[in-house]
C-alpha cells in the first residue's frame, strides 16, 4: 500500500500547486549588501521555490497562487516566473497606487556568505501584495475542483506574513482536502516574521491550527520545537543536527500528536562554515525512519533554497511512485545540488540528481 493516496495525473491539470509570496532577491555576489554597487536579480520564495523546481528540474506541471502589484517590478517577477516555467494564471494582480504605499513587491537582499562570515538576509517586505491576500481572493474551487491538483504545497513563511494569511492557508488546504489533493506544509519558522504580531506563541497557535489538515509535514532542526511547540526528552535540536535517531524520536512524538501526518521529514545540517556543511535528511513514514546518505564537508556556493530543494525532490519522488527511502534520497540530493548554484531556485536537472545519487565523486562529465 502506498504511503500517500495521490490523485492520478490524468484527472488533474496540475501535478503541483503552491501558495506563497514571491519576492525579488537582490544578490551582491561575492560582496556585501552594504557596499554593493550592483546586484544580480533572482526571484524566490519558500513555497514558490518548490513549485519552480518541480517544473524546471523534474518536468512536472505546476502553478502558484500569489499576488503581485501591477507595475514594472511586479511584471519583472512575472517574467522570472515564466522563465522558470511556472504557470501564472493564479496570480492576483493588485493595482499600483504610484508609490507602493498601499501595496508593493517584496525585496530580499541576501549575501551568500563565505568561510566564517555566515549568509545574511535582509528583507524589505512590508505591505506587500501577497501579505494582503484574504479568504475569498483566490478561487480554490476552480483550482482544486475543476482543474485538479495532485500535490499542494504551502508553509509557515506565508502563514506568518499577516493576521489574514493563516486564514488563506486554512481556506486553501480545506478546499484541497475536499478534492482529494495531498497537502505538504513546510514549517519554515522565521522569528523576524512573527515578531510584530505575537511572536513564537502566535506561530505555535497558527501552525497547530493548520497541522491537523496536513499530510506531509516538513521542518528543520528547530521548526518542530519553535513552530509546533514540541519538546522531546533527550533531544536537543541544536546539538543533534546530524543524529537521525534523535530526530526519529521527535518524529514519533509528532506523529502520535498528529496521526494525520503520513510523512514527516527534516533536513539535517551542521554548518561548519558558510561554505562547508555536513548535510543529510530523514523521513518518517509508516512507523519507519529513513535516513539519506550523509554528505560530510560538503562545499556550498549558496545555501539559500537547500530546504526547498529537499522538499521538491521528496515531492517529486512520491509523485513518481517511489518509496519513502527513495524519496528522502531524492530530496537530500536535490537540496545539496541546489546549494551549488546561485539564487534561491534550483538550476539542476533530474539527470544530474540521479547521477549524484549514484555517484561517489564529482568527476568531469564529457
Amino acid at each position: 500500500m502506498a504511503v500517500l493516496d495521490l490523485k492520478s495525473p490524468t484527472e488533474c491539470r496540475w501535478d503541483a500547486a503552491a501558495l506563497g509570496e514571491i519576492m525579488l532577491r537582490l544578490d551582491p555576489g561575492a560582496g556585501r549588501v552594504r557596499t554593493a554597487r550592483s546586484f544580480q536579480v533572482w526571484e524566490g520564495g519558500g513555497e514558490y521555490n518548490v513549485a519552480r523546481a518541480l517544473r524546471k528540474c523534474f518536468g512536472l506541471r505546476t502553478t502558484v497562487a500569489t499576488a503581485l502589484v501591477d507595475n514594472e517590478v511586479g511584471h519583472l517577477v512575472e517574467d522570472l516566473m515564466l522563465t522558470g516555467g511556472v504557470d501564472v494564471s493564479n496570480v492576483q494582480w493588485v493595482p499600483f497606487d504610484g508609490l507602493g504605499r498601499a501595496s508593493r513587491v517584496g525585496l530580499n537582499f541576501t549575501e551568500k556568505g563565505y568561510g566564517i562570515r555566515p549568509a545574511l538576509g535582509t528583507s524589505d517586505r512590508g505591505h506587500t501584495a501577497a501579505s494582503q491576500l484574504e479568504p475569498g481572493d483566490i478561487n480554490w474551487d476552480r483550482l482544486f475542483g475543476i482543474e485538479g491538483v495532485r500535490w499542494f504545497h504551502t508553509g509557515g513563511i506565508f502563514a506568518a506574513l499577516s493576521e489574514k494569511t493563516p486564514d488563506v492557508v486554512i481556506e486553501a488546504i480545506t478546499t484541497a482536502k475536499q478534492h482529494g489533493t495531498t497537502v505538504s506544509y513546510d514549517l519554515n519558522y522565521r522569528p523576524s516574521l512573527w515578531e510584530s504580531h505575537g511572536g513564537i506563541d502566535r506561530a505555535i497557535e497558527v501552525n497547530r491550527s493548520i497541522a491537523p489538515m496536513v499530510d506531509v509535514m516538513i521542518g528543520n532542526e528547530e521548526d518542530f520545537t519553535a513552530a509546533l511547540g514540541f519538546a522531546v526528552e533527550g533531544v536537543d535540536p541544536a546539538l543533534s543536527r546530524l543524529d537521525p535517531a534523535a530526530f526519529g524520536r521527535m518524529m514519533t512524538t509528532v506523529v502520535d500528536a498528529y496521526p494525520n501526518f503520513r510523512v514527516v521529514a527534516t533536513t539535517l545540517r551542521d554548518a561548519k562554515t558558510a561554505t562547508v556543511n555536513d548535510w543529510s535528511a530523514v523521513l518518517y513514514a509508516d512507523g519507519e525512519l529513513h535516513a539519506a546518505r550523509q554528505r560530510e564537508n560538503m562545499e556550498i556556493y549558496d545555501r539559500v533554497g537547500g530546504g526547498d530543494g529537499f522538499a521538491s525532490g521528496m515531492a517529486y519522488a512520491f509523485l513518481a511512485g517511489k518509496s519513502p527511502a527513495e524519496a528522502v534520497e531524492y530530496g537530500a540530493t536535490h537540496g545539496a545540488l541546489a546549494m551549488t548554484t546561485p539564487g534561491d531556485t534550483s538550476m539542476v536537472t533530474l539527470a544530474e540528481v540521479e547521477r549524484a545519487m549514484a555517484a561517489s565523486g564529482a568527476r568531469v562529465i564529457r
